[in-house]
Formats: C-alpha cells, structure tokens, sequence
C-alpha cells in the first residue's frame, strides 16, 4: 500500500499541536507553581509574580521536571520552608490538572 502523504502531514500536525498543548500546560503549571511557592515564602505582588516567572524559566534548563523541583527546593531550604519532593510532586500534578483546566475553559 503506498504512503499517504496527507495522513503523515495529519499526524504530524496533531503531534506539534498536541506538543504545543503539552508546552502550554507545563508552563502555566509551573507559573501556578511559583505563585504557591512564593505564598510559601511569604513573598507578595510583584515579587511573587516575579518569582513565578523565574520557575517558569528554571524549567527550561532541561528536559523533565528535575530542574523546577531542584529550583524550588534549594528556594525552600534558603527560605527555612519545610516541604518534601513527595509534597512538591503531589502539588505539581494537582497543578497540573488545574493548568489544563484553566486551558480548557481559556
């Protein structure tokens, strides 16, 4: 059976949207991320939003999570405050559900 041209041009298109999607989420995630744990570090306003944009950023280090997590736990232990990688990847995946709701409903 010969290629079809326009159903590889189809499924190439799905996997950039679906990729884009996926790039959007974790970047709202991780802006949700950085407000959260700004609160945590008592930071406010401008500052927190600040903040949020350097998660935002830190996440663009290495493919995963790994350099958001190593961010925000060098920032907690700096800050005195107390949260666990299991704490820290529960609250990523709730974000994770709210950004893609937050998508969805935009």
């Amino acid at each position: 059976m010969p290629y079809d041209r326009s159903k590889g041009k189809l499924h190439e298109a799905d996997h950039s949207h679906r990729h884009e999607k996926d790039f959007r989420v974790t970047a709202r995630r991780n802006k949700l991320l950085g407000l959260w744990a700004a609160g945590l570090m008592n930071l406010q306003g401008a500052e927190a939003q600040s903040y949020a944009r350097e998660v935002v950023s830190a996440d663009l280090e290495e493919p995963g999570d790994e350099d958001v997590i190593r961010k925000l736990m060098g920032d907690f232990a700096r800050a005195s405050v107390t949260v666990s990688r299991d704490q820290l990847h529960k609250k990523m995946d709730e974000l994770t559900a709210e950004a893609r709701h937050q998508l969805a409903h935009h």
